[in-house]
């Protein structure tokens, strides 16, 4: 899998940034296709490559967390 996929919606530096976004706890994870509408691949099945790209996503320093008020 390419960086480029990582980062497209639904893959893992993308799951990782939106987690991050809504304050959710870190939990490694993708999807195959587009987020919600297609296979959830959970931690257990990701590959060290995978799961970099997710905590990258979550770890961004540019990332902004959702005002809840």
């Amino acid at each position: 899998m390419s960086r480029a996929d990582h980062k497209r919606h639904g893959g893992a530096y993308d799951r990782g940034s939106a987690d991050f976004y809504y304050w959710r706890p870190r939990c490694p994870h993708y999807y195959k296709g587009n987020t919600y509408g297609s296979e959830r691949v959970e931690r257990k099945d990701m590959t060290e490559e995978e799961i970099a790209a997710y905590n990258a996503g979550y770890d961004d320093p540019s990332n902004d967390r959702k005002s809840w008020s």
